[in-house]
């Protein structure tokens, strides 16, 4: 998921054009179809169902589902956000999905991150994996590793440092696909963005890069002490790259999965990734829920790019496009843009009509990322000048609650948190 500022590109409207867009949907009645088709709980009891899921989405809930055994549970006559079945509906609603954990004050993708998100309220933490060179999956947001641990600092690591096309683009730096898991173990991890988060560098150097079997067990942990499940949201990173290079993730991801009793529908995983086709396969391994992730409008998936497919981004969040997603996936995990886009200087624009096009897809949205800083907000919601500083994070936050998402990556839990609670009340949920 990028880390890209907005600041607008003035062509980000041409790029959303008249695929995303059709006509603006006022803010009001996506609120008003989010509020008939769904109900809201609290923190860590059974979900409800999402904005508008429709047709696609009408078949009966599952009572073993809910375990509230109470009012906290499911509203009388609503529907689970998806198909029934995927155990999204055991989830709040919206969701509060720690991005990488609380990447806004931890360095991110460390055990520290994914306690301190889960203290602030998250209900689920995020993954991305990459494998190493004994074929170990790891949590790293890249498998280049030179911005996130402090392998620059270790001499007997000095020749491994190299330039490699991944995904089109050609990067240097040090690769966790040319380390074994031992080698990795002996590195520290440690804040990506200093210029933006100078407090976090703080902690650079407290924990090393874990396994996704150690955060798999981590998070068994901390359900049992805090008394709710523990979601994870795990993204396979690069696909078609480390398949090319004998190191598949899908089929690795789906043994860690069955190993932890995290696989199938009833399991506490949700699976994502940018190329359809890793999606497409960890479909025929095991039935978790699977989240289409969309870059820019006038990107590419890479692997529409190696299979000469032309579509864009902009062709997948039409109806046609998002009905086409629908035949493998449970939702989409589109940027804030292509809900609300901003113009070149970063102001916010009329809303697309992707949030209620993809409802009646019966697909879900996890847009990404919201975060506190000046930086990465629409200049509605800024405060001041200084890119680092916090802006109006919650007024932005409501924004996307009342324009109907279903839950957001962000890098502050807290804010998220807060937000939504100021979102149910002023609907009347309690």
């Amino acid at each position: 998921m990028t880390d890209r500022p907005i600041t607008g590109t003035g062509s980000h409207d041409d790029e959303t054009g008249g695929t995303a867009r059709g006509g603006a949907t006022p803010a009001g009645a996506s609120r008003r179809g989010f509020l008939r088709a769904a109900g809201a709980v609290g923190l860590g009891t059974v979900a409800v169902a999402a904005a508008g899921a429709g047709e696609a989405a009408a078949a009966p809930a599952d009572p073993s589902a809910d375990s509230s055994g109470g009012e906290g549970g499911r509203a009388a006559g609503t529907t689970p956000p998806v198909r029934t079945g995927t155990g999204l509906d055991r989830l709040p609603h919206p969701l509060v999905i720690g991005h990488r954990g609380a990447s806004g004050y931890r360095p991110e993708h460390t055990l520290g991150s994914y306690e301190l998100a889960l203290q602030l309220g998250a209900d689920v933490i995020e993954q991305d994996l990459v494998p190493t060179k004994d074929g170990q999956l790891v949590v790293r947001h890249e498998n280049n590793i030179a911005e996130t641990t402090d392998v620059a600092d270790h001499p007997e690591f000095a020749a491994r440092r190299t330039t490699k096309t991944i995904d089109g683009q050609s990067l240097t730096g040090w690769f966790t696909e040319d380390f074994t898991l031992a080698e990795l173990r002996t590195l520290r991890a440690k804040e990506r963005l200093p210029q933006q988060r100078q407090r976090n560098t703080l902690y650079d150097g407290r924990w090393p890069i874990p396994t996704f079997r150690e955060v798999v067990d981590f998070a068994e942990k901390r359900s049992r002490t805090l008394g709710r499940d523990v979601w994870l949201y795990v993204e396979t990173k690069h696909p078609s790259y480390f398949r090319s290079i004998g190191l598949p993730l899908e089929e690795r991801l789906a043994t860690e999965l069955r190993r932890a009793g995290l696989a199938g529908r009833r399991g506490r995983a949700i699976l994502q990734s940018f190329e359809p086709s890793s999606l497409q396969r960890l479909a025929a391994l095991v039935e978790n829920p699977r989240v289409q992730l969309l870059g820019d409008a006038a990107s590419r998936p890479y692997d529409f790019v190696l299979a000469g497919d032309t579509r864009k981004v902009a062709d997948l969040v039409t109806p046609t496009g998002l009905q086409w997603i629908a035949s493998f996936a449970h939702g989409i995990g589109p940027t804030t843009q292509l809900i609300a886009p901003v113009d070149a200087t970063g102001k916010l624009q009329p809303p697309t009509t992707l949030v209620p096009d993809a409802h009646r897809a019966g697909l879900v949205l996890h847009p990404y990322t919201v975060r506190n800083e000046n930086g990465f907000l629409p200049v509605d919601h800024r405060r001041g000048t200084d890119p680092a500083a916090y802006g109006d994070a919650l007024s932005w936050s409501k924004y996307l609650y009342e324009l109907g998402v279903d839950g957001f990556f962000t890098d502050q839990s807290d804010t998220a948190v807060l937000a939504r609670a100021d979102f149910w009340a002023s609907h009347g949920v309690h």
